[in-house]
């Protein structure tokens, strides 16, 4: 694996981003924590998902000021022309299907203003991981394609690169048990695959993870493209 800086990954949101008084799209929320923090810091922030259900956890956490949650596509945004400051995908965009990628990307140049900012944090496919994932969900092709729209994005005219920066961080688990809840509340359709390898998923998890007084601790690497509607 490559070596990169240790970072938190709300520390390089922080400093890529100036939040106060922006209006924040996050598209693929997930359970709204990134949500619930870009609105402490200040920012006008709308969470999206691709179905109620999945928009479930983030629903049910109180919420820590403005932050409202929609229903929508990353191709087919719900929201108007020119409506956000920010673009975010955390960890998402890989998760739209290859074929809709570059749509995507174009529809945050839709509904960002001029000077608006796309920022996208993607998984790099490498390192313990994403090793052990493999026999679940390979996602080395989704995440190579997802790279090459943003790459083909950067040299387009709709905007222009801000910053490329890759760097690491750590996913702790307290158990193994913990690990399959996570995986099962980004994706349920990895529950057969997590069901077929779990033996062989258990022994590596063990082998291969670092072991803290937490419990389990593997190092992540990430890339952020930061990049500005022209």
């Amino acid at each position: 694996m490559n070596s990169y800086p240790r970072r938190d990954s709300t520390d390089v949101v922080r400093e890529s981003l100036s939040l106060p008084d922006a209006r924040v799209l996050d598209v693929g929320c997930g359970d709204g924590a990134l949500v619930r923090m870009m609105t402490r810091e200040g920012a006008q922030v709308t969470g999206l998902e691709i179905s109620d259900s999945q928009l479930a956890r983030a629903r049910a956490e109180s919420p820590v000021g403005g932050e409202s949650y929609r229903v929508g596509r990353a191709e087919a945004l719900p929201i108007e022309d020119g409506a956000s400051d920010i673009v975010v995908f955390f960890n998402s965009l890989h998760h739209v299907p290859i074929e809709s990628q570059e749509e995507a990307i174009v529809e945050a140049a839709r509904v960002l203003e001029t000077g608006g900012r796309l920022f996208v944090m993607e998984p790099v496919a490498e390192g313990p991981l994403f090793e052990l994932m493999r026999p679940v969900d390979d996602e080395t092709e989704v995440r190579a394609a997802a790279y090459a729209a943003l790459r083909r994005a950067a040299n387009g005219p709709a905007f222009e690169e801000i910053r490329e920066y890759g760097f690491a961080t750590d996913y702790c688990y307290a158990s193994f048990e913990a690990f399959k809840d996570g995986v099962l509340q980004v994706d349920g359709s990895r529950r057969a695959g997590l069901e077929l390898h779990e033996a062989q998923l258990r022994e590596d998890f063990e082998r291969t993870a670092d072991r803290t007084d937490g419990g389990y601790s593997f190092t992540h690497p990430k890339r952020l493209n930061l990049l500005e509607r022209l």
